[in-house]
């Protein structure tokens, strides 16, 4: 089946759309050509894409080189019959394989969640009749009604309207509710400004209209959205990457050396049963059996720390892609941004005013401003607000010409029943110390004209002790013409007034004018002719939707560790930059004339790919961009070898979300598609909650490291003393199941235990890691190989002594394994921190390590003396001179270590 193409129709008058699609923009369509219209376009809803099925998606768990090792481990041991052993790792396997199964089987869920919420009602007039029908009948040509409270059906040009808004910030990522109208718009028009235009999904809020369907199902700008879902690449994390990576060369060494073993004992003439023992004991040494647990448990403790950060992980391995991220593409409202419109500026009385506090609580205060160049936190003089006989006829206006109310919640948090910019002016007014009951009464409202989109303005009538009088508020250029005075009768300035006006917006704040005019005493109601002019103008409110304080924070402390912050959103540009500069972004100014720098989707749109690389990367702001737009963004920065983090609510956020390293949905305001198509949710839609989960990621990967740095040693090391045996002729010190015993509980009873070492103070100090780094660095490989050794020669050094006693080849063995589990005990202590000494990341700060390191010596004290363990293990009691031997040389082993890491410390500095 062919992509369906998206026709543009906003160029088109609404009589021009009627007739190319055959239909009457007045009575709609006749009942006789719906069927046919729908037997051709097919009904209204999204192309469901085949996926993979629960089988597929469990057996692909096993296609992993760890996996076959561990497999072949299981082979193995069968072959030995070894019962025992082989249940234990097979165990390990379907653990690891489960729990995979469960994290992805959950994962491509966002294309149902579009097919939900496009399966409602629809209202259509049909042959002249208005009829209700299932949004998934209707048709091209369809004339369907909308009203308040409906969600847009299919997408529509629109006919008519009254009043109408839509909230598209689902679609668009406009911050608010967009006014439509009728009128035809140039064929350039981006998506988040085609008013004449209503979109599948999105939400009317206010008013009534008609249109007429143009487009249905995977047509409409929501079926694009589907189709860039569908068709973004599902990155692999860089820890399932390092990890498969090191699982090949572990597979190629165990292969190599197992080969290696298996030629020197045939070399001596050895039955082929020894040379099978041989290499079973080699391959259960060096595998490494508790690195999936342990990786799926570290993973797991993550997931726990970051939901007490605010922050609910969804894919597993997203917990370490948090840690390498280098940047992150944010939303602006509700995320950087408090999205509580906040009154910050006044114009009254010729006195320009900055007003303190943010979002809906009543707290804040007046600020005379000296400088008139700078608006924002310049004022030095505070002063009353009842000082000023306007200002205060200024802030009552907004008072009492409003119909928004303000509520406290039960957690005592401000919210607000209505328009967000009302909300502002109430604030503002009970910041005077305004209370609006007292003011209601003192001046109660006789009439009202409401807002209205083609007037651009709202008026009360109210009556006071001396006389009727209007309050009025709406757009500069509305109320401006009309008005003849200032509130004291002196001439207006015009000019002085759009200048502040211009000052106010390029600080990206919102600007209301308002007014006021006496009214004869007898007079009890209010229309649009009494407004046509005579009016005094009161002042002016800009207001602004403020970042958050703590996003203020989170910002720069991203940019302390090496990773870039951009700003991502539908709304405009200068409004997008004014907040970017508070934040703190990077590359918002222009190094050489210092201007707000920002990008919009018209300018993308026109760019090469090599263009829009270049640009991602030295521009912090991209404002007014539709849906392919934020995708390209994200996949021009991971060209750039970025790891991309990109944060989102609406449906218009999925696909950038899915293609990113790692998506993040903000769990308040995110639609069920975009918290499904995402690695993460934001349960506060927070920033700072995104900058903690980075710095937990970091901490997780840390930790990750730390337990490879652990059991990579010790595994070499068991098939290092396997390949001496092999090589020289030796007797084993340890057998097969003794290795496994090792490996299965040292791994859960000490390397676990790292997962739960705190994060180190300079975490967020360091920059971003390599994404293609590999695990096994130059370091880590000089210290396994190094560690290593020196457990094979105290090993045999213990093992050699003890026989030489005399002693029987049971307590020889069990003073080896005991050598091997104190050496790593000790080692652990080291393995704390690869960068400094346990003393510096604090003795007791990690109590489960201690614990751990306790149950293990308890656990190895049955291991030796039990005599149900002796049975099952070989082991045999042994004196206190082999423990004496053991701690010696794990003493030994940490120091060793120690000076090793202080010699790295001294040759990086």
């Amino acid at each position: 089946m062919p992509k369906p193409q998206t026709e543009i129709w906003h160029d088109h008058c609404s009589d021009d759309v009627a007739t190319r699609l055959e239909t009457n923009a007045q009575s709609g369509l006749s009942l006789l050509e719906v069927p046919r219209r729908l037997d051709k376009h097919g009904p209204n809803q999204l192309t469901q894409r085949a996926g993979e099925t629960r089988l597929q998606i469990l057996l692909r768990q096993f296609q992993q080189p760890l996996v076959y090792i561990l497999l072949a481990a299981v082979v193995l041991t069968l072959v030995l019959r070894e019962w025992a052993d082989a249940a234990v790792i097979l165990a390990v396997v379907l653990v690891n394989a489960w729990i995979g199964f469960m994290q992805e089987a959950k994962a491509l869920q966002a294309i149902d969640a579009l097919s939900r919420i496009m399966n409602n009602e629809a209202t259509v007039i049909r042959g002249g009749e208005t009829a209700q029908v299932s949004a998934t009948e209707l048709v091209p040509g369809d004339l369907v009604l909308l009203q308040s409270g409906d969600r847009v059906p299919a997408d529509l040009r629109l006919v008519r309207e009254k009043d109408l808004q839509i909230d598209e910030s689902a679609l668009t990522g406009e911050s608010v509710s967009v006014e439509k109208e009728t009128a035809t718009l140039p064929a350039g028009t981006v998506l988040a400004e085609r008013n004449n235009m209503a979109f599948s999904t999105t939400l009317v809020t206010y008013g009534t209209g008609a249109g007429i369907v143009v487009a249905t199902g995977d047509r409409t700008e929501i079926g694009q959205i589907n189709e860039l879902i569908a068709s973004a690449e599902v990155l692999e994390t860089p820890l399932v990457r390092r990890i498969n990576e090191l699982s090949h060369l572990l597979l190629k060494v165990i292969l190599v050396l197992a080969a290696l073993v298996a030629i020197a004992i045939m070399l001596r003439g050895a039955p082929p049963v020894e040379v099978l023992l041989a290499a079973v004991a080699l391959a259960v040494g060096a595998i490494p059996e508790g690195l999936p647990a342990v990786v799926t448990a570290t993973l797991a403790l993550g997931v726990s720390r970051l939901a007490q950060r605010r922050a609910i992980v969804r894919k597993l391995p997203a917990v370490e892609t948090l840690g390498s991220t280098t940047v992150v593409c944010s939303d602006k409202t509700g995320t950087l941004t408090q999205n509580q419109m906040t009154v910050r500026s006044i114009l009254a009385g010729g006195n320009l005013y900055s007003v303190s506090g943010s979002g809906y609580a009543p707290e804040g205060g007046f600020h005379r401003v000296n400088d008139s160049d700078t608006l924002i936190g310049s004022g030095d003089q505070s002063v009353e607000a009842s000082a000023d006989d306007t200002l205060m006829e200024t802030l009552r206006a907004g008072l009492l010409c409003n119909d928004a109310r303000l509520v406290k919640d039960d957690e005592g948090n401000w919210l607000v029943e209505g328009d967000p910019t009302e909300a502002a002016l109430l604030v503002s007014s009970a910041k005077a110390g305004f209370i609006r009951k007292d003011e209601k009464h003192r001046f109660p409202r006789l009439d009202a004209v409401p807002f209205e989109s083609q007037h651009q303005y709202m008026a009360t009538l109210h009556r006071g002790a001396d006389g009727s009088r209007v309050y009025m508020k709406g757009s500069v250029e509305r109320l401006l013409p009309r008005c003849v005075c200032d509130a004291n009768g002196s001439p207006l300035d015009p000019q002085l007034i759009e200048r502040q006006v211009a000052a106010f917006a390029e600080k990206g704040q919102r600007v209301l004018a308002l007014a006021t005019k006496r009214m004869p005493a007898e007079q009890k109601t209010l229309d649009h002719h009494d407004l046509q002019g005579e009016l005094s103008f009161l002042g002016l409110q800009a207001m602004i939707d403020p970042p958050r304080p703590e996003a203020i924070t989170a910002v720069a402390a991203c940019h302390q560790a090496g990773i870039k912050v951009k700003m991502i959103t539908g709304d405009h540009v200068v409004t997008a930059t004014a907040i970017a500069t508070q934040l703190g972004l990077d590359g918002v100014r222009d190094e050489a004339s210092g201007a707000l720098v920002g990008l919009t989707g018209a300018e993308l749109e026109v760019m090469t790919d090599r263009q829009l690389i270049e640009s991602a990367e030295a521009t912090a702001v991209f404002a007014r961009v539709s849906p392919a737009q934020k995708l390209r963004l994200v996949e021009a920065l991971q060209s750039r070898g970025h790891v991309a983090a990109m944060t989102g609510d609406g449906v218009n956020d999925a696909p950038a979300l899915r293609q990113a390293n790692i998506g993040v949905a903000m769990g308040i305001t995110g639609t069920e598609v975009t918290k499904d198509a995402a690695d993460m949710v934001l349960t506060d839609d927070n920033f700072a909650s995104i900058e903690a989960a980075v710095e937990e990621g970091r901490g997780i990967y840390d930790n990750l490291i730390k337990f490879i740095a652990w059991t990579l040693p010790t595994n070499l090391g068991e098939a290092g003393i396997i390949l001496v045996a092999a090589f020289l002729g030796f007797q084993l010190p340890i057998t097969p199941l003794q290795i496994l015993w090792i490996n299965m509980s040292t791994a859960v009873l000490l390397g676990a235990t790292l997962a739960f070492e705190p994060k180190e103070p300079d975490i967020m100090n360091r920059p971003p890691r390599d994404k293609n780094e590999a695990i096994l660095t130059k370091p880590l490989m000089w210290r396994t190989l190094w560690v290593g050794s020196l457990l094979v020669i105290a090993t045999y050094f213990v093992f050699a002594f003890k026989k030489s006693l005399g002693v029987d080849m049971d307590s020889a063995r069990t003073a080896a394994v005991n050598v091997i589990v104190l050496g790593q005990a000790f080692y652990l202590l080291n393995c704390r921190s690869l960068r400094h000494s346990m003393f510096h990341v604090g003795l007791l700060s990690n109590l489960w390590l201690w614990g751990g390191v306790v149950a293990m010596i308890g656990l190895q004290l049955m291991f030796t003396y039990l005599p149900v363990m002796n049975q099952l293990f070989g082991s045999a009691p042994t004196t206190w001179r082999p423990w004496v031997l053991a701690i010696a040389a794990g003493l030994l082993l940490y120091v060793l270590a120690e000076v090793d890491k202080w010699r790295q410390r001294s040759f990086v500095a």
